[in-house]
C-alpha cells in the first residue's frame, strides 16, 4: 500500500525551529519526486519545497528560502523538512506529497498524486 504519513508538527515560537518528517511506504521515496506543501487558515494550498529523484535538486518557494531546507534519508525512506527562524506567517497544515515521474512544475500541487494526511505547525509571536 502506498503511503505518506508526516509527523513532527508542534508549536513553537517565532524565531525557532522545527523538523517535520515524511515517511514512505509501498515505493522507494529516492526515486520519487517529494514535496511539501502547506495550506494556512483561511488560504490556499502553496508549494514549499520539492527534492528530486535522487535529492540532487532542490527547489523553494521565495517565503522559505534560506530559512527552510528539504531532505532525504534513503535508509529511512524518509524525507525531512528543517524550518528555521519561523515566523507566525508559517502557521499551517504542512502537507508531503509524491510523484513519480521528474520534478516538473515542482511546486504544483496538481502535478503530485500521492499525498499524506497532514501535519499541523502553528508559530506564536
Amino acid at each position: 500500500q502506498v503511503e505518506l504519513v508526516e509527523s513532527g508538527g508542534g508549536s513553537v515560537q517565532a524565531g525557532g525551529s522545527l523538523r517535520i518528517s515524511c515517511a514512505a511506504s509501498g515505493f522507494t521515496a529516492s526515486r520519487y519526486c517529494m514535496a511539501w506543501f502547506r495550506q494556512g487558515p483561511g488560504k490556499e494550498r502553496e508549494g514549499v519545497a520539492a527534492i528530486s529523484p535522487g535529492g540532487g535538486i532542490t527547489y523553494y518557494d521565495d517565503s522559505v528560502k534560506g530559512r527552510f531546507t528539504i531532505s532525504q534519508a534513503d535508509a529511512k525512506n524518509t524525507v525531512y523538512l528543517q524550518m528555521s527562524s519561523l515566523k507566525p506567517e508559517d502557521t499551517a497544515t504542512y502537507y508531503c506529497a509524491a510523484r513519480s515521474i521528474a520534478c516538473s512544475r515542482p511546486l504544483n500541487g496538481n502535478v503530485y498524486d500521492i499525498w499524506g494526511q497532514g501535519t499541523q505547525v502553528t508559530v506564536s509571536s
